[in-house]
């Protein structure tokens, strides 16, 4: 699949909150959830709302492309939990970003963590049956939402809001392709991790107390771990094997920010070097769907991905499924600014460490 990625940018919510924060507020001793987590901090949404997450990092990509917004004609939003559960996220982005009526088609996909890696998929084989010439891809994620932090404080220190995106176009020669996709679903795993309200499995005007029961984040680690050690290794193995690849010639490997010991863990377990990893996890947190794109983006304007470099892309998420793509001869170097402003837009922190002025986050 010739596909490139001519732009992408990030965003994350004003308020930063720290670990140390965290444990003095829920009355743990210090270094308790530093130490069971390894996240020394993350951003939280106050004012911001998950569509204006989205439509900071969709701006900063098309600027980032030299794409205006009218040029789009393809939006796919790929979030884990979505603004609400009707109509989809990605036609509020692209009516907040100023797409006339019927100038582009929008709609989401949903593969939990792996969500981008499911957009930027379906992006790219549009693109090359010629449905479309430009795609938006973006996952943007208020985890804070929907966080256990009674029951499980340790789980819910893991996790941070953001978002990030990306703009596709087909590949010329020598741009770069997709050389392999690919992604397993283990379903015996499909109870340990997951929120079981919000769609039609309880009534919640028959069923209120199940529907609070079952309203926030709940992961089994140990069911999570068991599968993760029985199955990814192998499944690494065979989507190196479709891209004709051999782990020595991979450059760089962006995984899926699940937690600094996941990461950790996921360099032990599959024999790349640690230093090969894009590891953000302990500034920002599980970002759930935006974790992937987001280091993507850190990566590019940190200047670690070059033209020519081999990526993979692996992650997991609830159902539980294995994903993954390989990347090859990339033309999807630096970006054209290391920094972003984009004046006139919510949300307090985009591409870089600054602070841009904008207007006030819009409602929710």
């Amino acid at each position: 699949m010739r596909i490139r990625i001519v732009g992408t940018g990030r965003a994350v919510p004003a308020e930063r909150v720290t670990t140390r924060a965290l444990e003095a507020k829920l009355s743990l001793s210090e270094g308790a959830l530093e130490t069971a987590t390894g996240v020394v901090e993350r951003y939280v949404c106050n004012a911001e709302s998950q569509i204006d997450l989205a439509c900071v990092a969709a701006t900063v990509a098309l600027a980032d492309a030299g794409v205006k917004p009218g040029a789009v004609d393809l939006i796919i939003g790929g979030c884990g939990v979505p603004y609400q559960p009707l109509p989809a996220t990605a036609p509020l982005v692209m009516q907040r970003l100023g797409l006339a009526d019927g100038s582009a088609a929008a709609f989401d996909v949903n593969s939990t963590c792996l969500g981008f890696l499911t957009a930027f998929e379906t992006a790219g084989r549009m693109i090359e049956a010629g449905q479309c010439e430009t795609a938006l891809v973006f996952s943007s994620e208020v985890a804070s939402r929907a966080l256990p932090w009674q029951d499980a404080p340790e789980i819910a220190a893991l996790f941070g809001d953001g978002a990030a995106a990306a703009v596709l176009r087909k590949a010329g020669p020598g741009e770069g392709k997709v050389a392999a996709s690919l992604m397993r679903t283990y379903p015996s795993g499909w109870e340990a991790c997951g929120i079981g309200s919000g769609g039609t499995r309880f009534d919640f005007r028959k069923e209120q107390e199940a529907f609070a029961a079952h309203s926030l984040f709940h992961m089994d680690g140990k069911e999570l771990f068991r599968l993760t050690a029985r199955h990814f290794n192998g499944f690494v193995e065979a989507l190196l094997e479709r891209a004709g690849w051999r782990r020595d010639d991979v450059d760089l490997v962006v995984p899926h920010q699940a937690s600094p010991f996941a990461l950790a863990h996921m360099a032990r377990q599959t024999g790349f070097a640690p230093q090969k990893l894009v590891d953000i996890s302990a500034r920002f947190g599980n970002q759930i769907a935006a974790s992937m794109p987001f280091a993507l983006d850190v990566a590019r304007r940190d200047g670690r991905v070059a033209s020519g470099m081999k990526l993979l892309f692996l992650g997991t998420s609830a159902g539980v499924s294995f994903g993954g793509m390989a990347r090859g001869g990339l033309s999807d170097g630096r970006p054209r600014h290391r920094r972003q402003r984009v004046p006139g837009l919510p949300c307090a922190r985009a591409a870089g460490r600054f602070r841009h002025a904008g207007a006030r986050a819009r409602p929710r």
